[in-house]
């Protein structure tokens, strides 16, 4: 349990919370923390961790976007759900990613746990990109993967990131209560046009 890690855990919260929020501080502050946990990762031979972190610093900055500039009016992007193609297009793209990297790493490195590093690795992708996007869905996602990293990091050792990463379950179970009760972008419009209605009688 070092002071960097120390840093990175609480880093890693306020990223989280302010990404409950909607705010965008949450974008520079996740850069910091996971150039931070790629170090950490290297130094305990998790290497598709340490690799993900990386990922995860070009989607920080994509997700950053996206809240600012993305959307149909470029404005930034709104809450909204996956479509059953959407969902299962992801799903089957973090499927395809696991097994690849997996062998890749079981094969060609001496990572501790290849495939469940890997696995973990290739749908954590698919939650940060859903969360860029402000799918709802990527709270239930993160709910699943943080339990299970947990599980790994106590196996490491990584005590007090295997609590950050329950701590992480209960703010993505937090996450997923107000952006659920958020109204969608379509319901919004129909309320601004009720509204205009409404003004003009």
């Amino acid at each position: 349990m070092s002071v960097i890690e120390l840093i990175a855990a609480s880093l890693g919260v306020l990223a989280v919370w302010l990404t409950i929020r909607q705010n965008l501080w949450c974008w520079p502050i996740g850069l910091v923390m996971v150039l931070i946990y790629s170090w950490i990762f290297y130094d305990v031979k998790l290497y598709s961790d340490m690799l993900l972190q990386g990922v995860y610093a070009v989607l920080q900055l994509y997700g950053w976007w996206q809240w600012t500039r993305g959307g149909s009016q470029h404005s930034g992007r709104q809450i909204s759900r996956l479509g059953v193609n959407g969902l299962l297009l992801s799903l089957a793209i973090g499927a395809a990613g696991s097994l690849l990297l997996g062998y890749g790493m079981a094969t060609y490195t001496d990572a501790a746990a290849p495939w469940l590093d890997a696995s973990l690795t290739a749908f954590s992708l698919v939650a940060q990109v859903w969360m860029a996007q402000k799918r709802l869905e990527n709270w239930l996602l993160w709910i699943i993967l943080d339990v299970i990293f947990v599980g790994l990091f106590i196996h490491k050792e990584l005590y007090l990131t295997a609590g950050l990463y329950a701590l992480f379950t209960l703010l993505a179970v937090h996450g997923w209560r107000p952006w659920q009760r958020q109204p969608s972008p379509a319901v919004k419009a129909g309320w601004l046009r009720a509204s205009r209605s409404a003004l003009a009688v």
